[in-house]
């Protein structure tokens, strides 16, 4: 991948490039960004960049051409190391690099945890960059650089070592010369801070939604969809993506889950025990309904959405148009309907329990009794006693 390929963030990549024409480049840096920013996407883009055989003292891009780049283009180049969250305590990120490969290379740069949990095959389970790993990195960088001028890591989802990460420290702080470590992340606060004090930070900004509907139409989607579908993303290149294509059903299923969670607890009593039953089990106890019972990632994805339909439903009481939300049809009309039964200071109230509820969740804390929990508090806001 060259600096053309990237969407946006001229800003970071004119910070790179110069970095490295005045002999500056720094040895740990890490890019931060919201999902979709394409914080991937510019690392893999930089590695190539210093990787390029033709770039002695800096150019506008790598050439593409040269053996380093082809290399750096399939992810097998000798002096590019990749670390990434594993679901296997005892596996390192060599032992699943055929699948991170084939993310890449089906999926492009533009992904986000779930869709390489996907190709781990993980079912309900969390992934973390583990001591194995760290172990592993540093082994790895005890060696000499195989035939670039730079050695790279590429980590990604620093937010995922645990205290073992501080394994890196000393290798971070005396590194080898030309060795250069590159952490993507998408919440800083979440990464630990003994390795966060130790790196240069680049923030990376959300896509504006021209930016992305540009890129939507060069892909072949017609120029009213990508307008609308850019508006609905986010600056989030990746959803963009799922809209247009329709498969991003998972948002479509989460609104619809989330309203009937808020029509369940705002009747109280049966309706709202019935509906935690099968939320978090997959049985009614009363109709005999089955469905796929939820984990933990499901969980946190299901407070997630609602933190982010909270937040519209918060612009639509302070008198945005609903037509300007940034929700689907179906989501804006259930808004519009929520709006008459929760002011202002009840969505405050909301958005700190799902707060307070989405931490419980991460520290494993009982689902069934969670979710009651946060529902009997939700009918109390409807209906304060």
């Amino acid at each position: 991948m060259q600096f053309k390929d990237v969407l946006g963030q001229k800003a970071a990549i004119e910070q790179l490039k110069v970095s490295y024409e005045h002999e500056r480049t720094a040895h740990a840096q890490i890019f931060v960004g919201p999902e979709g920013a394409g914080g991937l996407a510019l690392a893999l883009a930089y590695s190539q960049y210093l990787l390029c055989e033709k770039n002695e003292s800096g150019i506008a891009d790598a050439c593409g051409q040269c053996n380093a780049c082809k290399k750096v283009q399939r992810n097998i180049h000798p002096d590019l190391h990749f670390s990434y969250p594993n679901i296997d305590s005892k596996a390192v990120s060599s032992d699943h690099i055929k699948e991170w490969r084939k993310m890449l290379e089906e999926k492009g740069p533009y992904v986000n945890m779930n869709d390489w949990l996907f190709y781990l095959g993980a079912n309900n389970q969390r992934g973390n960059i583990n001591k194995r790993e760290c172990v592993d990195i540093v082994r790895k960088f005890s060696f000499t650089r195989v035939e670039g001028r730079f050695k790279i890591l590429l980590l990604w989802m620093p937010e995922y070592l645990d205290k073992e990460g501080n394994r890196l420290l000393k290798l971070i702080e005396e590194p080898e010369p030309n060795t250069v470590f590159l952490l993507v992340a998408e919440r800083a606060e979440l990464i630990l801070n003994t390795i966060l004090s130790r790196c240069q930070l680049l923030k990376l900004p959300a896509l504006d939604d021209e930016l992305i509907a540009e890129a939507l139409v060069q892909e072949g989607v017609p120029t009213q969809t990508a307008k609308e579908v850019a508006y609905l993303s986010e600056g989030n290149y990746r959803k963009a993506k799922q809209l247009a294509s329709g498969q991003n059903q998972e948002e479509q299923q989460l609104g619809q889950a989330f309203a009937g969670w808020l029509r369940a607890c705002y009747q109280g009593r049966g309706p709202m025990v019935y509906w935690v039953e099968q939320f978090v089990t997959g049985k009614h106890p009363k109709e005999g309904k089955k469905g796929s019972k939820t984990g933990r990632k499901e969980q946190l994805l299901f407070l997630e959405y609602g933190l982010f339909f909270l937040r519209e439903l918060s612009l639509l009481q302070a008198g945005f148009p609903p037509s300007g939300l940034r929700l689907s049809a179906q989501d804006q009309k259930a808004a519009q309907g929520l709006a008459k039964l929760l002011p202002l200071p009840a969505i405050d109230k909301l958005q700190q329990l799902f707060n307070d509820h989405l931490y419980f969740i991460e520290r494993n804390a009982h689902p069934k009794v969670l979710f009651l929990d946060l529902s009997i508090k939700i009918h109390r806001i409807f209906k304060p006693l």
